[in-house]
């Protein structure tokens, strides 16, 4: 390890990209990479096997190629045991003195307060760097953001269209007459099986994977979660064939499908990208590139195309603003005042309730859950339960492979929980029995009956959806979306509102027997 170092350069979990402003000034005869393992990052919070596995895989991969290059990676691994970053760093300046910390903008505002403080703490000199990652900056959002009434996601996706020059014609006008093909995406199968489709590609899992596994199970063996079905890119090299598997076999079907849910199927046409994305082992501009391209070249449709890119460009660029632009707030956040705990079923899986049954099992196995079961399963039912929101993103980010703290929180306080009050979305996502029934078949094989609000039968969320209303029947009635709602409640007849709460309150006593 060489002495007299000029900057020590910290790369990140979830920054493992060579084209990172980190590199931009990095001179190997002066500086060095940092990467470091630290305890906290998977306990606390809490962290899957399976997610934790991917990013120390990535991460060792990551380190691997960069000495391949001749940089000089200063890397702590989990066998030390480190308990935190501050820790972690406090070892390192002991050994090797640097004159200045580089960091590119963290993921995570707890992280960039952990760096920050240390720095501050011993006198360093830190310089943080921009994260080029993404199509645009949280000053530019925030710059959109200004003075606006209503700060939309679609809004600021056509901005994104028009300034980025994407699905658009020589006039910035939107391709085929549309900026959204949003309702020609919401198909279910009709009780019938999904199309046929080809399978996500099997990676090769490498020495390095089978290392970290080996090191969970020695050094972190109460995770949660399974290890039996590992199989996400941990290099660029897999990212790319999963990017490529992607767009030529399961694009196509993508915007019909990409809401609907089927028994024993996790993946479907969704990409599986998101964590590659997130990791930055892909450029989500390749990623728009090639979509846009298979629509030009006639391979997908414009509906999977622009429903695909409006996910990356739009969603996701908005949710990073939205992180940044409310970073102290989102843990504070409680619009409803909730405050129970989720159900134990969310960490074992033991539910009659196939819906849940098949979403969470999927994630405790896998990892992994498509838009659909984490708004509209596992997120509704701790919304219209009760379930207090920090205890909702601790779950989330515990257990999907694709969560990182800019993403998560803002989808799971704001999105999915309409804890912040409004700051994400236009209304909470509350619905009943009905919805799951329409865009899957897991009440096929469910006990419960999704049109039934009452008695031993009742779909439970059929019962928590008008209890959810008839606990906040004033605030509802006042929303423009969802004024009909209460009216349909009111319009029940009184015998029957009663059965719905008493059903409800034996739920609340006997939740885990359901």
């Amino acid at each position: 390890m060489m002495r007299n170092i000029r900057n020590l350069c910290i790369i990140l979990g979830d920054q493992l990209n060579h084209d990172s402003l980190i590199w931009q000034h990095f001179d190997p005869n002066q500086d060095i990479a940092w990467m470091a393992e630290v305890n906290e990052e998977s306990t606390h919070p809490i962290s899957s096997k399976t997610r934790t596995v991917l990013f120390l895989a990535a991460m060792r991969h990551f380190a691997q190629q960069l000495e391949k290059q001749g940089i000089t990676v200063y890397y702590l691994h989990i066998s030390l045991q480190l308990k935190s970053f501050t820790e972690a760093l406090q070892k390192t300046f002991t050994e090797l003195h640097p004159k200045a910390i580089h960091c590119v903008l963290p993921g995570d505002c707890r992280i960039k307060q952990q760096i920050g403080d240390f720095c501050q703490t011993q006198s360093f000199k830190l310089q943080w760097l921009d994260d080029l990652h993404f199509f645009s900056t949280p000053d530019e959002f925030t710059s959109w953001l200004a003075g606006k009434k209503q700060n939309r996601m679609e809004y600021w996706y056509r901005y994104l269209r028009k300034t980025r020059n994407i699905l658009v014609d020589n006039k910035q006008q939107p391709l085929e007459g549309k900026w959204n093909f949003d309702k020609e995406n919401r198909k279910s199968f009709s009780k019938q099986s999904p199309p046929p489709k080809n399978a996500p590609l099997k990676l090769h899992q490498s020495s390095i994977v089978k290392s970290v596994i080996s090191d969970i199970n020695q050094y972190l063996p109460d995770l949660p979660g399974q290890l039996t079905h590992f199989n996400w890119p941990i290099n660029r090299q897999q990212a790319l064939q999963a990017l490529n598997d992607f767009i030529e076999n399961r694009l196509p079907f993508f915007g019909d499908y990409q809401d609907a849910m089927w028994t024993n199927q996790a993946w479907l046409y969704h990409s599986l990208l998101s964590s590659s994305l997130n990791l930055k082992l892909l450029n989500p501009r390749e990623v728009v590139t090639l979509a846009e391209a298979a629509y030009r070249q006639g391979k997908a449709p414009i509906n999977a195309v622009e429903g695909f890119i409006r996910q990356i460009l739009g969603w996701r660029e908005y949710i990073r603003g939205l992180y940044w632009a409310n970073a102290n707030k989102w843990l504070n956040f409680n619009f409803f005042h909730t405050e129970k705990p989720l159900p134990d079923f969310y960490w074992t899986g033991k539910t009659n309730m196939t819906c849940l049954q098949e979403s969470i099992n999927q994630v405790l196995n896998q990892g992994y859950g498509h838009h659909i079961q984490r708004l509209m399963v596992t997120g509704l039912f701790a919304l219209i339960w009760g379930s207090k929101p920090v205890a909702v993103h601790q779950w989330y980010l515990a257990m999907y492979v694709d969560a990182v703290a800019w993403v998560e929180i803002p989808n799971t306080i704001g999105m999915s929980q309409f804890a912040d009050g409004g700051v994400v979305g236009s209304k909470p996502y509350i619905a009943s029995g009905a919805y799951i029934d329409r865009m899957s078949n897991y009440c096929c094989h469910c006990p419960y009956n999704p049109k039934q609000a009452h008695g031993d039968s009742a779909c439970p969320f059929t019962t928590l959806y008008w209890h959810f209303i008839s606990q906040h029947i004033v605030w509802l009635a006042k929303h423009p979306r969802l004024a009909m709602q209460v009216k349909n409640w009111k319009n029940k007849p009184k015998d029957i509102q009663k059965q719905i709460i008493l059903r409800a309150k034996w739920l609340n006593k006997n939740i885990d027997q359901i």
